[in-house]
């Protein structure tokens, strides 16, 4: 499966238009983390993944993404001793798609990225009035590499 997003800063540090909103607890670590390949380990509310993304372009990666139980996803976070990220995520629905908005937490705290995911590169889309800077293309906001960070 192809994942094709966009990364943005958050124009307006308030927030408050995200309090009718419930936001999910987020905790991902990575088993590999390299330029072209990572494999993730991802909790998300009561649920938990393993993701493999392949590929140098951060706008268009290969993904594969599995559920796993949370339980597991728990204990291998903490067998091989990784670094945790940590962030609450909100999703908001603007004009027939759905965005993301990650607010980190711990040592990531300030940072809020909003992601979309698009059925194309080229896909055509309107932007909220709090979406700032674009981001896809700095490697530094990556979760991979901002894991680095902790």
């Amino acid at each position: 499966m192809k994942e094709i997003e966009r990364k943005y800063l958050i124009l307006d540090k308030d927030l408050s238009f995200l309090n009718s909103i419930e936001g999910k607890q987020i905790k991902q670590a990575y088993v590999q983390n390299e330029i072209d390949r990572t494999v993730r380990i991802r909790t998300k509310g009561e649920k938990a993944f393993l993701t493999i993304k392949i590929g140098k372009d951060a706008l268009s990666r290969d993904e594969f993404e599995y559920q796993i139980p949370v339980k597991d996803a728990l204990s291998m976070m903490e067998i091989l001793q990784l670094k945790v990220l940590s962030k609450t995520r909100y999703e908001i629905n603007f004009e027939n798609h759905l965005w993301e908005i990650d607010v980190f937490e711990g040592k990531l705290e300030g940072l809020i990225v909003a992601e979309i995911e698009l059925k194309s590169e080229d896909e055509s889309f309107s932007k909220p009035p709090w979406i700032g800077l674009e981001v896809t293309n700095d490697p530094s906001y990556l979760n991979a590499r901002l894991i680095e960070r902790l």
